[in-house]
């Protein structure tokens, strides 16, 4: 067993020995490459989305130095009918080449990444096959190593766009190295049966090209048929809950929210597994070190870009042109970039259909009000500093500054759409945008007889009361308040011990913008009426 060279099957052992979700399906698409045109795969998705996980998996299926029939026997690949004739085809079949990118970086001070690669892959090739000659270069090498074995490579690269990421000023060599290996079909085939690639980032383009056009690409703006891979789905985590005894509602609200077509819900599978072992739901994403790098995303000064950020903390969508993206992490040109990153960093998620995207969950909502509040430009600041202020002027039942801000929120930010409920509690949403450190929203909450339009609720252990928020347009807050209690929405939190205020709000449409008034009135609410 080696670094480079035919890992065996321990990083895949001990994945199984934990809590542990049934991803074997992958295996079947790959398969279905092997000794294709289509050999050649990368799919990216976000840190902590188990892509080394599915990299060790594959490493145990293919390397033919180790036997792991036992590890796959009762799961889906092992015993699904469809999948046992290339299942048993192919298990411990190949000489696996392995390169985990972030421990090649982590174990090399040469900027010549490529060589310090080809070094250890030859090296352990020739202890491997003594009677194997090296090439004059790495191809030929591996060609031989071929011609030698009978049988060819299946390759697989975690974290492949590390070097891009980390080594932006030296990546042109990385490139030209995996140029090299996947550019030519004649030797690509002479060479792999298969190759599978997997990171953050989507192929790096040279110019309006991939840099290696050869590979067929899967990323989270288009998933297509590895869609149910990216993350553990809504069947999967509803397993998890109900074997754990966890609550799935709260896992839904804090770690659902990405959708890929014919998958449905996505769960990020970190965060989830995080919530079971602690048995606590949080934001886990805070000890990635993608966290780190929000801040300074949001921070760039692009026309606009402030003002897209408030929307989405507010639960808002934004329409982003995701095609001329560059897959690096410099180069922006516009504020469609900075949010094409943020959706391939899993900070956003994205509707292909519809081509928007908004913030998936309360974990990530809370990471960009934390981030925010960091972001040194005027009208960011401003915008903290108002949301806090109402939240303050809610609490202590300052109805007419409430009423006031939330109609300057939606002067400001919502003439175009002035004219509906909708509109008014997507402006509600904005206005309320750094709730995320004292409560979780809950929009459309069933709740007595009917849905409660905004819930607010507090986290533990706040002090702060809940807010049941409904919105009215010409009528009026007393109506809005009224409707509240007939309809017994306060129920939907009656297990909730703290204080309860109820906030109507009515905005007359009427006239000219200028003159259009927004009212509110904010009432305690017996909780005794909840029991």
């Amino acid at each position: 067993m080696g670094m480079y060279l035919n890992p065996g099957n321990s990083g895949f052992t001990g994945i199984r020995n934990d809590i542990y979700v049934d991803k074997s399906g992958l295996i079947h698409l790959i398969n279905d490459t092997i000794e294709t045109p289509r050999r050649l795969t990368c799919i990216s998705r976000p840190r902590r989305f188990g892509k080394s996980f599915a990299a060790k998996m594959l490493c145990a299926y293919y390397d033919k130095t180790c036997d792991s029939s036992a590890l796959f026997k009762d799961l889906r690949i092992g015993t699904d009918e469809s999948m046992s004739e290339s299942y048993r085809e192919h298990l411990n079949r190949y000489d696996v080449i392995y390169l985990d990118m972030t421990n090649v970086l982590g174990n090399t001070d040469s900027r010549n990444i490529a060589a310090f690669i080809k070094a250890g892959v030859t090296e352990e090739l020739l202890s491997m096959y003594p009677d194997l000659k090296e090439g004059n270069v790495f191809v030929e090498t591996l060609i031989r190593a071929v011609e030698l074995t009978g049988n060819k490579f299946v390759m697989i690269i975690d974290e492949w766009d590390a070097p891009i990421r980390e080594m932006p000023n030296n990546q042109k060599i990385y490139l030209e190295f995996l140029r090299t290996l996947f550019k030519g079909s004649g030797t690509t085939d002479r060479i792999f049966a298969a190759v599978y690639m997997t990171g953050i980032l989507p192929i790096k383009k040279d110019g309006a090209q991939s840099a290696i056009s050869d590979f067929k690409e899967f990323t989270v703006v288009k998933p297509r048929k590895f869609g149910g891979y990216v993350g553990f789905t809504e069947e999967e985590v509803e397993g998890l809950c109900k074997e754990f005894q966890s609550d799935f509602a709260m896992m839904k609200q804090w770690y659902d929210g990405y959708s890929f077509r014919g998958v449905g819900s996505v769960y990020n599978p970190n965060s989830v597994i995080e919530a079971i072992r602690n048995d606590d739901f949080d934001s886990y994403w805070t000890q990635t070190s993608a966290a780190e790098n929000l801040m300074g995303y949001i921070s760039l000064d692009f026309d606009g870009l402030s003002g897209m950020v408030a929307e989405l903390i507010g639960g808002g969508e934004v329409k982003v042109d995701t095609g001329r993206f560059a897959n690096d992490l410099v180069t922006f040109r516009n504020r469609d970039d900075v949010l094409t990153l943020l959706i391939h960093l899993g900070y956003l998620a994205y509707d292909e259909e519809t081509e928007r995207a908004r913030i998936p969950n309360e974990e990530i909502r809370m990471e960009f009000v934390r981030s925010i509040r960091d972001v040194k430009r005027d009208d960011t600041i401003r915008r903290v500093w108002e949301s806090e202020q109402l939240i303050f002027d809610t609490v202590h039942e300052n109805a007419e500054a409430v009423a006031r801000q939330i109609e300057k929120i939606h002067r400001e930010e919502a003439a175009l759409y002035y004219n509906s409920e909708q509109s008014l509690c997507s402006v509600i949403k904005r206005a309320y945008f750094s709730y995320g450190d004292e409560f979780l929203l809950f929009e459309e909450l069933p709740a007595g007889d009917g849905y409660a339009d905004i819930v607010y609720l507090p986290k533990k252990p706040s002090l702060m009361p809940a807010l049941v928020i409904e919105l009215k347009w010409n009528q009026t807050a007393k109506g809005a308040i009224g409707q509240i209690k007939e309809r017994r929405y306060p129920e939907a939190i009656r297990e909730y011990g703290g204080e309860i205020l109820l906030v109507g709000v009515n905005y007359n449409k009427d006239g000219p913008v200028r003159k259009r008034k927004h009212t509110c009135i904010i009432e305690k609410y017996d909780c005794k009426g909840c029991q």
